[in-house]
Formats: structure tokens, C-alpha cells, sequence
């Protein structure tokens, strides 16, 4: 219910800040509530991601990505996603979530989110989308940027981040191959 709650108050908050760029960054503030605690005392890693999904959801929404890629029967899923945690938040620490789309590649589009708190990073991540048709079509990032009216600039991807999608890409392959093993005996 936390999520929800924070979910539609980026809905409010989108729609009385007006448009952001397709690519970011996007900005926005957050607090540590009760909930998002583990028994340490400090933000649980599973919000992080849960948070992420946020800033994603408005930069979309704000940018007029979503709109689009909506009408067109198209959605975003997550792939895959790695995290760094630098510092513990506590409890009510006030915090923001900076998102911005570091690039694509011919299957996936790529956020970086940050969460800096006091000036200092405390979690940054990257994560994954693939987009889909609801009739189970795989969209390629491009025809979903083609979308917009912008002229939008394709970034490079650092190598790093094709390095990291490559190991996702081989580790996913070897769980398969660990997991229909393991079924078999």
C-alpha cells in the first residue's frame, strides 16, 4: 500500500510539473517512511528497486513516452537490474531520485537511477527494459523513440553497461541450463 500511495503522488506531481525530457534527468524529492525499513533500521535494498520503478514511471509519464508507447499497445518491462548501496538512509532521511536513460541497444533502453541524500550518493542502479506488444511482439527501443516528436539524440551506451547486459544475458542462460538440469534428476 506504501507504493501506492507514493505512486500516486508522482501521478499529481507529473501532471503539476509539466513536461521533462525523454532522456532526463528527472528529479524527485522522497523521505524514508516507517515501512520502507528492514529490521536494521535502514532503507530495505527491495525498496530501492521498488522506488526506481517511480522515477521511471515519471520520467515517462512527464516526457510523453508513456502516452505514446501506451496508445500504441506497447509496455516496458524490467529485464534485468544491478544495484550499488554506498550508504544506509534512516528513517525520515529526506532523499532524492535522480532517473535518466543512459541509451539502447537494438532490444533494450537503459535507466540509471541515483538516490542521493546530503549531498552524497548513497544507492545508484541500473536497469533493464525490454518493451512488449500486448500481443506479445517484441518492440525494439528505437521505434518507441521514433514515436516521439522530438528528435532525440541516441547516446552511446558506455561499454560497461554492454558488459554488464552481456554477463545478465550468459548468467540468465546458465540458470536455465542449472535449473532443467535439476529437474531432470
Amino acid at each position: 500500500m506504501n507504493m501506492y500511495l507514493r505512486l500516486l503522488v508522482v501521478l499529481i506531481r507529473a501532471r503539476v510539473r509539466g513536461a521533462g525530457p525523454v532522456l532526463g534527468p528527472g528529479r524527485i524529492p522522497l523521505r524514508v517512511r516507517p515501512t520502507d525499513l528492514d529490521p536494521l533500521g535502514h532503507m530495505n535494498n527491495g525498496v530501492y528497486f521498488s522506488i526506481f520503478d517511480l522515477g521511471r514511471i515519471d520520467l515517462m509519464l512527464r516526457s510523453g513516452m508513456y502516452r505514446r508507447f501506451n496508445r500504441a499497445g506497447w509496455f516496458g518491462v524490467v529485464t534485468a537490474e544491478t544495484g550499488t548501496f554506498r550508504r544506509e538512509l534512516k528513517p525520515f532521511r529526506r532523499f532524492e531520485l535522480d532517473t535518466r536513460v543512459l541509451g539502447w541497444d537494438e532490444r533494450h533502453l537503459y535507466y540509471e537511477h541515483r538516490i542521493v541524500s546530503e549531498g552524497r550518493l548513497a544507492n545508484s542502479a541500473v536497469i533493464q527494459i525490454r518493451f512488449l506488444s500486448r500481443t506479445g511482439e517484441r518492440i525494439e527501443p528505437q521505434r518507441v523513440m521514433d514515436l516521439l516528436d522530438d528528435d532525440i539524440v541516441r547516446p552511446e551506451l558506455p561499454a560497461w553497461v554492454l558488459d554488464w547486459a552481456k554477463s545478465t544475458f550468459h548468467h540468465a542462460k546458465a540458470a536455465e541450463a542449472d535449473a532443467a538440469e535439476a529437474l531432470a534428476h
